[in-house]
């Protein structure tokens, strides 16, 4: 069920059962700093300033795979449809899905 503002994302998805349906797909997840701790299958960027190149260009790398999905995220904050669903919770899957195609189709319109 829900839980309150304040909860931690990690703390969230431990509660949900996420870090271990993500652990026993064997998949490496990529995620922000905040999730630090989650496992080895959940990779973080390296934290703290000063850091030596190599780690530098590893948190680069990180950054632009993670890059689209952020972006596919803020673009579907932006349609207001998902705000306020009215239907079944499983259709917003689809929903989902229907909102980014029209988002790449207006895109590359341009």
């Amino acid at each position: 069920g829900p839980l309150r503002g304040s909860v931690h994302d990690l703390t969230a998805a431990r509660i949900w059962g996420v870090i271990r349906a993500l652990a026993a797909t064997g998949l490496p997840v990529l995620a922000d700093k905040a999730y630090q701790g989650a496992g080895t299958h959940i990779l973080t960027p390296y934290k703290g300033r000063d850091k030596p190149e190599p780690l530098k260009d590893a948190n680069r790398a990180h950054a632009k795979l993670r890059g689209p999905g952020e972006r596919a995220n803020a673009q579907l904050k932006s349609w207001r449809i998902l705000r306020k669903l009215r239907c079944c919770p499983h259709r917003a899957g689809r929903i989902a899905k229907a909102i980014h195609t029209l988002q790449l189709r207006e895109t590359a319109a341009r």
